[in-house]
């Protein structure tokens, strides 16, 4: 080659992308031990080096923090959960009372989207919102950690989960939910919602739930479990598959409002009433909690703390400060969909 060689032209030799080779020079783990040794052979035979003044203004912090959606089912086009929704305008703002701008994007699941905000520098850090089945999701999670990505994820905190996590209580809203429930009466209370690892914030309601169950004497059903996830389609479906079986159930925990919601429209088509027949508290208490008919009863997670506590968080781990899982208290809000139940 007649002019000085860049790492394009090592990645087209190498048959990689540009980031790839970046990443395997500066001895990166995200990267194979085969392809970090075929890349130092092909720079080392272009007789590349790497410039240092480059690097180090690349090592230097943007001051934008990135905040990445996951892409749920939602009642509008937005693709986004509602309850999210919520919490852009606190993150936004603390992100500009700390000087910080901030990136939205969906998160992209292709192979190396975890990797693109480290290496283009778009961002210090990483706030991420939604992750759909944990099971799938975890090692990603993992790749974070490896590559000494910056970031905190929203969620259920557990031991020897990757990273560092800011969520609710959500065993104590399922216990709150359920006490609420059994308080008024209710002896036959159903949970929608996928209790197991692959959703952990609904399995620490679900919990909640069984252990409000044991503390006034309920004995618990599986047969009033019902799989779903947080959508009001699913949450119609599953009120359908418990009235299809005959289960007997006069309160319903869901384990979102959207599911909620979806249960009310089941329950009211069956010709059942809320909350005459069935009493039914939700969780979340996103904005169409106040106008179902009648109003849902719901698990407020305080959003504004969360996304103050997000931003701060991850700033922490950008500056160098440790930084630790913190969890959220809840209040549950009655309203006519479970009051006087």
């Amino acid at each position: 080659m007649t002019r000085k060689a860049t790492s394009f032209d090592i990645a087209q030799m190498a048959g990689v992308s540009q980031p790839t080779v970046s990443r395997a020079l500066r001895g990166s783990p995200s990267v194979s031990e085969e392809t970090r040794k075929r890349i130092e052979a092909i720079a080392h035979q272009l007789n590349y080096k790497v410039d240092k003044n480059a690097s180090n203004l690349r090592s230097q912090h943007s001051n934008t923090l990135a905040l990445l959606f996951f892409e749920d089912p939602s009642p509008d086009d937005s693709q986004i959960n509602p309850f999210f929704l919520s919490m852009i305008g606190s993150i936004t703002r603390s992100c500009a009372t700390r000087g910080y701008d901030l990136l939205i994007s969906f998160q992209q699941f292709s192979e190396d989207w975890h990797t693109e905000y480290e290496d283009s520098r778009k961002a210090d850090g990483i706030i991420l919102l939604g992750y759909g089945d944990y099971e799938a999701y975890r090692g990603r999670l993992e790749q974070l950690v490896a590559q000494g990505t910056h970031f905190v994820l929203w969620g259920s905190s557990k031991d020897g989960q990757p990273g560092v996590t800011v969520g609710c209580d959500n065993a104590q809203g399922g216990f709150d939910a359920t006490s609420h429930l059994a308080d008024a009466g209710r002896r036959r209370i159903a949970f929608l919602g996928d209790a197991s690892s692959h959703y952990p914030e609904f399995l620490a309601r679900w919990r909640g739930y069984c252990r409000a169950l044991e503390a006034h004497g309920l004995a618990r059903d599986d047969g009033l479990l019902a799989s779903a996830l947080s959508n009001e389609d699913d949450g119609e479906a599953a009120v359908r598959t418990l009235l299809a079986k005959g289960a007997r159930f006069d309160a319903v925990l869901a384990a979102s409002d959207l599911i909620a919601v979806g249960a009310m429209r089941a329950l009211q088509a069956a010709g059942l009433e809320v909350p005459r027949d069935v009493a039914i508290v939700g969780f979340d208490d996103i904005p169409a909690a106040r106008l179902t008919r009648p109003p849902l009863s719901s698990v407020v997670q305080d959003t504004r703390a969360a996304g103050e506590l997000l931003v701060d968080t991850l700033i922490r781990q950008i500056t160098g400060k440790p930084a630790a899982d913190a969890i959220l208290p809840v209040q549950l809000v009655v309203r006519e969909s479970s009051a006087g139940a």
